[in-house]
């Protein structure tokens, strides 16, 4: 099973308690982001663009604890950089899983099997591993020869040892579908839970700006990929409703509030991918952030994401609230014919406004500004929780 089914209960009953005590943001995933330094130079990427200064921090044990303690979404995610270059990554795991949140650890798994040691195989344990295609595709992604063949060694080794391994994968303008379908039987065979598989987000300062997909482009990938999919044994770890949204038959508004994230400069607002402003603590993140100014029809820089740190958590809110839905397309497949569902229209998108910089500089020359950047990004007093 993709997803446990311990998971699935325990998320299930999370937000059916929030709906019953009617309340419209609630956190699903925590994005917690311990460092941003990678030990590799992916072009895609806007996740490394910063100064040895800045690379060269890191969140504390504590740090991680209180964030998860502050944030009671079920689930983890540990993204970066790369966590495995964190020398208390081990440490902040067992924390985390102790106190019995779903972890997931992102990794490009470059050290995975020389840190192994460091984890316990555990239900509230999951190593994602991220490949971007086959070998070909996924080394020219991530800009080094070599890395597919050693993240493929450690997903074996990581499987022989005991431990649920998934693949993530980014797919973008140069994915063709019989290339990824073949990659997706690839990576079943590898006997991995599961494929998260998401379009890239147009980080404003990724070293390759040609090569993000169109919401339109996505759908069409998707569908093409769907369909040759059909008969194939592929398990995605993912809401059936998302990976519908995907191919173009949901139309979904994100929920960036449903993905917080937290790193070395604080709550980082408004979602994991767009960058323009921090709140000191997570009730600032989700009491004081304008999230009607964002998402896609409302800013620029959301005009084409699809990403699922935006959408699946739309999507699992929607499968408890019709699961009648998410069985439809469980039970009949994802429909890769016919019209789509209606896209959302831009002409109102406000002009993209870039921040980022001035936050970098901020950040640099006080470090006390990292915890708390009240200037960023456009924010209400008046948004519940």
């Amino acid at each position: 099973m993709p997803v446990p089914l311990k998971q699935q209960i325990r998320v299930g009953a999370y937000i059916l308690k929030q709906r019953l005590l009617g309340r419209g943001r609630y956190p699903l995933v925590l994005m917690l982001e311990p460092l941003f330094r990678c030990n590799l130079a992916c072009p895609g990427c806007g996740k490394i663009d910063y100064p040895d200064a800045i690379l060269n921090r890191r969140l504390s044990v504590e740090d991680c604890i209180r964030a998860v303690e502050d944030c009671p979404a079920p689930v983890v995610s540990i993204p970066g950089g790369e966590p495995l270059l964190h020398k208390e990554i081990g440490e902040i795991v067992a924390e985390l899983v102790k106190r019995k949140r779903f972890v997931y650890l992102c990794t490009n798994a470059l050290l995975l099997e020389k840190r192994l040691d460091l984890f316990e195989p555990s239900d509230y344990l999951t190593l994602s591993v991220h490949l971007d295609g086959l070998e070909a595709e996924h080394d020219v992604a991530v800009a080094q020869a070599g890395v597919f063949r050693r993240a493929v060694g450690a997903i074996q080794a990581a499987r022989a040892r005991g431990f649920r391994v998934t693949v993530n994968c980014t797919l973008f303008n140069t994915a063709a579908p019989e290339p990824t379908a073949a990659f997706f039987d690839f990576v079943s065979g590898l006997g991995v839970e599961g494929i998260t598989v998401s379009p890239g987000y147009a980080y404003e300062r990724a070293p390759d700006q040609a090569h993000f997909l169109s919401r339109r482009q996505t759908k069409e990938l998707f569908r093409e990929v769907f369909r040759l999919g059909r008969g194939r044994k592929w398990r995605f770890s993912q809401s059936s409703l998302f990976l519908d949204f995907l191919a173009g038959n949901q139309a979904y508004r994100c929920t960036p509030w449903s993905n917080p994230t937290r790193n070395i400069f604080g709550w980082q607002r408004p979602c994991y991918l767009l960058n323009e402003g921090y709140a000191g603590s997570f009730r600032e993140l989700m009491e004081e952030t304008d999230w009607e100014a964002y998402g896609t029809g409302r800013y620029e820089k959301c005009a084409n994401c699809m990403v699922h740190c935006g959408y699946e958590g739309t999507a699992v809110a929607d499968t408890v609230a019709r699961p009648w839905k998410a069985a439809k397309v469980a039970l009949f497949g994802i429909r890769t014919e016919g019209g789509m569902a209606p896209e959302i229209p831009l002409a109102d998108q406000r002009p993209a406004e870039f921040v980022f910089e001035s936050l970098v500089d901020r950040a640099v020359s006080d470090p006390r500004e990292s915890e708390s950047d009240k200037a960023g990004g456009p924010k209400t007093s008046d948004q519940a929780a």
